[in-house]
Protein backbone atom coordinates (compact mmCIF):
# COMPACT_ATOMS: atom_id res chain seq x y z
CA UNK A 1 0.00 0.00 0.00
CA UNK A 2 1.38 3.35 -0.45
CA UNK A 3 1.64 6.25 2.01
CA UNK A 4 0.93 10.02 0.77
CA UNK A 5 2.43 12.54 1.82
CA UNK A 6 1.66 16.84 1.26
CA UNK A 7 3.56 19.44 1.65
CA UNK A 8 6.25 17.47 -0.26
CA UNK A 9 8.72 19.96 -0.05
CA UNK A 10 8.45 21.08 3.26
CA UNK A 11 10.59 20.37 6.37
CA UNK A 12 9.28 17.27 7.55
CA UNK A 13 7.79 15.65 4.48
CA UNK A 14 11.13 16.19 3.03
CA UNK A 15 12.83 13.59 5.79
CA UNK A 16 9.92 11.69 6.06
CA UNK A 17 10.02 10.60 2.36
CA UNK A 18 13.35 9.11 2.79
CA UNK A 19 12.75 7.58 5.86
CA UNK A 20 9.69 5.19 4.49
CA UNK A 21 11.62 4.36 1.39
CA UNK A 22 14.54 2.94 3.09
CA UNK A 23 12.26 1.13 5.46
CA UNK A 24 10.48 -0.25 2.46
CA UNK A 25 7.10 1.62 2.13
CA UNK A 26 5.44 2.08 -0.95
CA UNK A 27 6.15 6.47 -1.02
CA UNK A 28 3.83 9.37 -3.44
CA UNK A 29 5.35 12.67 -2.58
CA UNK A 30 2.45 15.35 -3.57
CA UNK A 31 3.56 19.44 -4.15
CA UNK A 32 2.66 22.36 -5.93
CA UNK A 33 5.18 21.97 -8.25
CA UNK A 34 5.22 18.08 -8.56
CA UNK A 35 8.93 17.28 -8.91
CA UNK A 36 11.20 14.40 -8.28
CA UNK A 37 13.54 14.37 -5.37
CA UNK A 38 15.59 11.53 -4.39
CA UNK A 39 13.91 9.38 -7.18
CA UNK A 40 10.49 9.25 -5.05
CA UNK A 41 7.36 8.90 -7.03
CA UNK A 42 5.74 12.73 -6.74
CA UNK A 43 2.46 14.17 -8.00
CA UNK A 44 1.54 17.97 -8.41
CA UNK A 45 -1.03 18.69 -5.67
CA UNK A 46 -2.52 21.98 -4.41
CA UNK A 47 -5.00 21.95 -1.76
CA UNK A 48 -6.48 25.10 -3.04
CA UNK A 49 -6.83 23.78 -6.74
CA UNK A 50 -9.71 21.11 -6.67
CA UNK A 51 -8.47 19.78 -10.13
CA UNK A 52 -5.45 18.58 -8.47
CA UNK A 53 -7.50 16.34 -6.20
CA UNK A 54 -7.46 13.00 -8.53
CA UNK A 55 -3.72 13.67 -9.40
CA UNK A 56 -2.14 11.36 -6.41
CA UNK A 57 -4.98 8.71 -6.78
CA UNK A 58 -4.28 8.67 -10.54
CA UNK A 59 -0.38 8.12 -9.87
CA UNK A 60 -0.93 5.37 -7.35
CA UNK A 61 -4.14 3.31 -6.92
CA UNK A 62 -3.67 2.03 -3.58
CA UNK A 63 -3.03 4.91 -0.91
CA UNK A 64 -4.17 3.87 1.98
CA UNK A 65 -2.75 6.66 4.71
CA UNK A 66 -2.36 10.33 4.15
CA UNK A 67 0.13 12.38 5.84
CA UNK A 68 -1.62 15.88 5.99
CA UNK A 69 0.56 19.40 5.49
CA UNK A 70 -1.61 21.86 5.88
CA UNK A 71 -1.86 25.25 3.52
CA UNK A 72 -0.58 28.06 5.49
CA UNK A 73 -3.88 30.64 4.71
CA UNK A 74 -6.12 32.01 7.09
CA UNK A 75 -9.03 29.24 6.14
CA UNK A 76 -7.26 25.66 6.54
CA UNK A 77 -10.32 23.54 7.55
CA UNK A 78 -12.31 24.29 4.58
CA UNK A 79 -9.71 22.74 1.74
CA UNK A 80 -8.28 20.29 3.76
CA UNK A 81 -11.61 19.50 4.86
CA UNK A 82 -12.46 18.96 0.90
CA UNK A 83 -9.62 16.82 -0.17
CA UNK A 84 -10.12 14.62 3.52
CA UNK A 85 -13.46 13.74 2.24
CA UNK A 86 -12.44 13.10 -1.22
CA UNK A 87 -9.63 10.58 0.12
CA UNK A 88 -11.86 8.62 2.07
CA UNK A 89 -14.27 8.33 -0.66
CA UNK A 90 -10.85 6.77 -2.50
CA UNK A 91 -10.10 4.66 0.23
CA UNK A 92 -8.06 6.31 2.24
CA UNK A 93 -7.65 4.64 6.12
CA UNK A 94 -5.27 6.46 7.95
CA UNK A 95 -4.71 10.19 8.63
CA UNK A 96 -2.26 11.74 10.02
CA UNK A 97 -2.05 15.35 10.37
CA UNK A 98 1.03 17.70 11.67
CA UNK A 99 -0.07 20.33 13.59
CA UNK A 100 1.55 21.94 16.05
CA UNK A 101 2.27 22.33 20.08
CA UNK A 102 0.23 25.78 20.73
CA UNK A 103 -3.10 23.84 19.19
CA UNK A 104 -5.45 22.14 20.90
CA UNK A 105 -7.91 20.12 19.44
CA UNK A 106 -10.96 22.42 18.49
CA UNK A 107 -8.84 25.78 18.32
CA UNK A 108 -8.71 27.56 15.22
CA UNK A 109 -6.98 26.09 11.83
CA UNK A 110 -5.26 23.51 12.89
CA UNK A 111 -7.53 22.54 15.81
CA UNK A 112 -10.36 22.73 13.46
CA UNK A 113 -8.98 20.37 11.10
CA UNK A 114 -7.33 17.88 14.09
CA UNK A 115 -11.28 18.23 15.40
CA UNK A 116 -12.58 17.34 12.08
CA UNK A 117 -10.20 13.94 11.68
CA UNK A 118 -11.13 12.71 15.39
CA UNK A 119 -15.14 13.12 14.15
CA UNK A 120 -14.59 10.70 11.68
CA UNK A 121 -13.53 7.61 13.24
CA UNK A 122 -10.90 6.75 11.52
CA UNK A 123 -7.51 5.60 12.15
CA UNK A 124 -5.70 8.64 12.87
CA UNK A 125 -2.44 10.40 14.17
CA UNK A 126 -1.99 14.00 15.14
CA UNK A 127 1.75 15.80 15.68
CA UNK A 128 1.60 18.83 17.73
CA UNK A 129 5.25 19.56 17.86
CA UNK A 130 6.77 22.31 19.06
CA UNK A 131 9.34 24.86 17.12
CA UNK A 132 11.65 23.68 14.35
CA UNK A 133 15.66 23.31 15.03
CA UNK A 134 15.97 23.71 11.30
CA UNK A 135 14.24 27.44 11.67
CA UNK A 136 17.76 28.35 12.23
CA UNK A 137 19.42 26.29 9.88
CA UNK A 138 16.52 26.41 7.01
CA UNK A 139 14.40 29.42 7.38
CA UNK A 140 13.72 33.02 9.13
CA UNK A 141 16.60 32.97 11.57
CA UNK A 142 19.58 31.30 8.95
CA UNK A 143 20.25 34.59 6.89
CA UNK A 144 20.43 36.86 10.14
CA UNK A 145 22.94 34.37 12.01
CA UNK A 146 25.31 33.75 9.22
CA UNK A 147 25.38 37.57 7.82
CA UNK A 148 24.64 39.35 11.12
CA UNK A 149 25.63 37.49 13.83
CA UNK A 150 22.29 38.02 15.55
CA UNK A 151 18.88 36.36 16.50
CA UNK A 152 15.61 38.16 16.46
CA UNK A 153 12.61 37.48 18.30
CA UNK A 154 10.03 38.44 21.22
CA UNK A 155 10.37 35.65 23.47
CA UNK A 156 12.35 37.29 25.75
CA UNK A 157 13.80 35.00 28.44
CA UNK A 158 11.07 32.48 27.92
CA UNK A 159 12.31 28.94 27.53
CA UNK A 160 11.36 26.23 24.33
CA UNK A 161 12.40 22.37 23.45
CA UNK A 162 13.26 23.05 20.47
CA UNK A 163 12.68 19.86 18.73
CA UNK A 164 14.32 18.48 15.22
CA UNK A 165 12.67 17.61 11.83
CA UNK A 166 14.32 14.30 11.91
CA UNK A 167 12.62 13.25 15.08
CA UNK A 168 9.02 14.83 14.11
CA UNK A 169 9.50 12.37 11.03
CA UNK A 170 10.45 9.30 13.07
CA UNK A 171 7.24 10.08 15.20
CA UNK A 172 5.21 10.37 12.10
CA UNK A 173 6.67 7.32 10.39
CA UNK A 174 5.21 5.73 13.30
CA UNK A 175 1.78 7.25 13.17
CA UNK A 176 1.63 6.50 9.50
CA UNK A 177 2.84 2.88 9.49
CA UNK A 178 2.16 1.24 13.15
CA UNK A 179 -0.04 -1.84 12.55
CA UNK A 180 -2.14 -0.65 15.64
CA UNK A 181 -3.29 2.90 14.87
CA UNK A 182 -2.37 5.75 17.41
CA UNK A 183 -5.92 7.41 17.26
CA UNK A 184 -4.64 10.04 19.57
CA UNK A 185 -1.70 13.16 19.63
CA UNK A 186 1.10 13.84 20.65
CA UNK A 187 2.85 17.18 21.79
CA UNK A 188 6.31 16.24 20.59
CA UNK A 189 9.20 18.09 21.97
CA UNK A 190 12.57 18.46 22.23
CA UNK A 191 14.91 17.18 24.97
CA UNK A 192 15.94 20.28 27.08
CA UNK A 193 14.69 23.88 27.56
CA UNK A 194 16.58 26.69 25.90
CA UNK A 195 15.65 30.33 25.95
CA UNK A 196 17.00 32.32 22.49
CA UNK A 197 19.96 33.88 25.05
CA UNK A 198 20.60 29.98 25.56
CA UNK A 199 20.54 28.92 21.82
CA UNK A 200 23.00 32.60 20.87
CA UNK A 201 25.23 31.20 23.49
CA UNK A 202 25.61 27.46 22.07
CA UNK A 203 25.98 28.94 18.55
CA UNK A 204 28.91 31.56 19.31
CA UNK A 205 30.75 28.45 20.74
CA UNK A 206 30.08 26.33 17.62
CA UNK A 207 30.87 29.16 15.33
CA UNK A 208 33.73 30.74 17.01
CA UNK A 209 32.21 33.76 16.97
CA UNK A 210 29.62 36.11 18.68
CA UNK A 211 25.56 35.73 18.06
CA UNK A 212 23.59 37.80 19.64
CA UNK A 213 20.09 37.79 20.77
CA UNK A 214 18.10 40.61 19.90
CA UNK A 215 15.35 41.14 21.84
CA UNK A 216 12.30 42.67 20.30
CA UNK A 217 8.62 43.64 21.04
CA UNK A 218 5.31 42.00 19.31
CA UNK A 219 4.96 44.98 16.77
CA UNK A 220 9.00 45.44 15.80
CA UNK A 221 8.99 41.50 15.67
CA UNK A 222 6.06 41.18 13.13
CA UNK A 223 6.95 44.26 10.99
CA UNK A 224 10.52 42.45 10.97
CA UNK A 225 8.75 39.38 9.91
CA UNK A 226 6.87 41.91 7.02
CA UNK A 227 10.12 42.87 6.06
CA UNK A 228 10.98 39.37 5.01
CA UNK A 229 8.29 39.03 3.01
CA UNK A 230 5.78 37.99 5.13
CA UNK A 231 2.27 38.83 4.53
CA UNK A 232 1.11 41.16 7.47
CA UNK A 233 -1.63 38.66 9.17
CA UNK A 234 0.62 35.90 9.45
CA UNK A 235 3.63 38.16 10.95
CA UNK A 236 0.88 39.64 13.56
CA UNK A 237 0.00 35.82 14.33
CA UNK A 238 3.14 34.44 14.52
CA UNK A 239 4.81 37.55 16.76
CA UNK A 240 1.61 36.96 19.26
CA UNK A 241 3.07 33.15 19.39
CA UNK A 242 6.42 34.27 20.44
CA UNK A 243 5.09 36.83 22.92
CA UNK A 244 3.21 34.06 24.53
CA UNK A 245 6.76 32.53 24.62
CA UNK A 246 8.45 35.22 26.95
CA UNK A 247 5.25 36.54 28.88
CA UNK A 248 3.16 33.32 29.72
CA UNK A 249 5.88 30.79 29.37
CA UNK A 250 4.00 28.59 26.12
CA UNK A 251 6.23 26.41 25.57
CA UNK A 252 7.55 25.92 28.98
CA UNK A 253 7.37 22.09 28.95
CA UNK A 254 8.90 18.78 28.67
CA UNK A 255 7.69 15.29 27.87
CA UNK A 256 9.29 11.97 26.49
CA UNK A 257 6.67 11.30 23.64
CA UNK A 258 9.50 11.31 21.34
CA UNK A 259 11.06 8.31 22.79
CA UNK A 260 7.89 6.67 23.72
CA UNK A 261 7.05 6.49 20.22
CA UNK A 262 10.59 5.40 18.74
CA UNK A 263 12.36 4.03 21.15
CA UNK A 264 15.09 6.82 20.71
CA UNK A 265 16.36 9.59 22.01
CA UNK A 266 15.52 12.79 21.08
CA UNK A 267 17.96 15.31 19.18
CA UNK A 268 19.89 17.77 21.46
CA UNK A 269 20.43 21.66 19.91
CA UNK A 270 23.90 20.94 20.36
CA UNK A 271 24.14 18.06 18.49
CA UNK A 272 22.06 19.93 15.80
CA UNK A 273 24.24 23.04 15.31
CA UNK A 274 27.12 20.87 15.25
CA UNK A 275 25.79 18.45 12.34
CA UNK A 276 24.94 22.16 10.13
CA UNK A 277 27.42 24.88 11.04
CA UNK A 278 28.68 25.42 7.80
CA UNK A 279 25.14 26.61 6.64
CA UNK A 280 26.47 29.94 8.90
CA UNK A 281 29.71 30.31 7.80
Amino acid sequence: MTILLTGGNGKTSSRLAPLLKQEGFQVLVASRSGAVRDGIKSCRFDWLDESTYANPFEAASDISALYIVAPRTMDMLTPTKGFIDYALKKGVKRFVLLSASSVQCGDPAHGKIHEYIKSLNVEYGVLRPTWFMQNFSEAQHLTPIRDEGKLYSATNNGRIPFVSTEDIACVAKHLLTDEKPHNTDYVVLGPELLSYDDVAKIMSGILKKPVEHVKLSGEELSQWFQDQGVPSELAGFLSELDVKIGSARAEERLNTAIKDVTGKEAVTFQAFAEANKNVWV
